[in-house]
Parts: structure tokens; C-alpha cells; sequence
């Protein structure tokens, strides 16, 4: 019994460390937001997004909204066909997968101000990940669909969670 305890909580601690070092990045901050005076090419560079790791979009909704595109949607600030609209003014998009996406502004001029960010997702030096497939196939692959604000989760609440229902087992 011992060892199934001792087994049930390096799994928790596991867990908890592995959910803990998901990042959480507000678009723009800490000196703007999802608006038209944000720098974002600066903005995205100056960071390493890793799978497991969210962005949010801070804004306005009645001044703005996001749109992720295609790379040649997003090279030409199209807005005709999203991949995804996101509107809430408060919206969480989680990373899973390597590779980069796309997002925009689709309010008219908003993108041609300046308004659109790509994101690189790069592997984690911890992750076990497989790097992004390259060839003819792997652009034709739509990017993983955003998550609502709604359905976020904090990465320690969810540590936490599983703590504690870990240590009620071993009880």
C-alpha cells in the first residue's frame, strides 16, 4: 500500500510541475494590448511560445476583434475566410502544437495599421514533442481551434486539483 501511495503522489507532483509551466501571455502587454499601437512583430519576437502555453486578446469589442488566418490571408490582411473569429474581447487561444499561426484584426484598416500577429510555437527543451511535419501536407493542416475564455483553465488551479484529489485517495 506503501508503494502504490508513493506512486499515486509522484504522479500528482508530476503533474502539477508539468501543468505549472504552461505560460500565459496577454497580447501586447506589458506596455500595450490588442490595439493599433502595439508593435507586435517586436512584441512576439521578444518571446518563446511553447505548446500548452495560452494567449489572450485583450480589447474592445466594439472597437475590435480577432481573426486567425492563413499565412497568405495574414501576409495580405484578407478577412473574407477565418479560420476562426474571436470576439469577446477577453479571448483565450491555447498553443498545442508547434508551428506558427496567425491573427489579425478584421475591423476595416485595422490589420493594415498594424494590427495582426504571428505566433511561432517552438518545442520545449522538455518536451517529447514531434517537431512540425514539413512537405505539401503540412500547410494544407488547419492550426487547432481556439479556446473561449470560458473554458480556460489556470494551469495551477488545475495542479491544485489534482493534488488534492490525489491526497484524498491516499486518506
Amino acid at each position: 500500500m506503501a508503494a502504490m501511495r508513493t506512486i499515486l503522489l509522484a504522479v500528482a507532483v508530476m503533474a502539477i510541475l508539468n501543468t505549472a509551466s504552461a505560460a500565459i501571455y496577454n497580447i501586447g502587454e506589458p506596455g500595450g494590448a490588442w490595439d493599433l499601437s502595439t508593435n507586435y512583430g517586436t512584441w512576439a519576437s521578444s518571446r518563446n511560445f511553447h505548446p500548452s502555453d495560452q494567449i489572450v486578446f485583450k480589447y474592445s469589442p466594439q472597437a475590435h476583434d480577432v481573426l486567425e488566418v492563413s499565412k497568405a490571408d495574414y501576409d495580405s490582411c484578407n478577412t473574407a475566410s477565418p479560420i476562426a473569429t474571436l470576439n469577446s474581447g477577453n479571448d483565450v487561444v491555447s498553443l498545442t502544437t508547434t508551428g506558427t499561426r496567425y491573427f489579425l484584426c478584421g475591423f476595416p484598416g485595422h490589420c493594415a495599421g498594424g494590427m495582426k500577429v504571428k505566433i511561432d510555437v517552438v518545442p520545449s527543451s522538455s518536451s517529447s514533442s514531434p517537431a512540425p511535419a514539413s512537405g505539401p501536407s503540412a500547410s494544407n493542416a488547419p492550426p487547432p481551434a481556439p479556446v473561449s475564455a470560458a473554458t480556460s483553465m489556470e494551469a495551477t488551479g488545475f495542479g491544485l486539483t489534482v493534488l488534492l484529489a490525489v491526497a484524498g485517495l491516499m486518506a
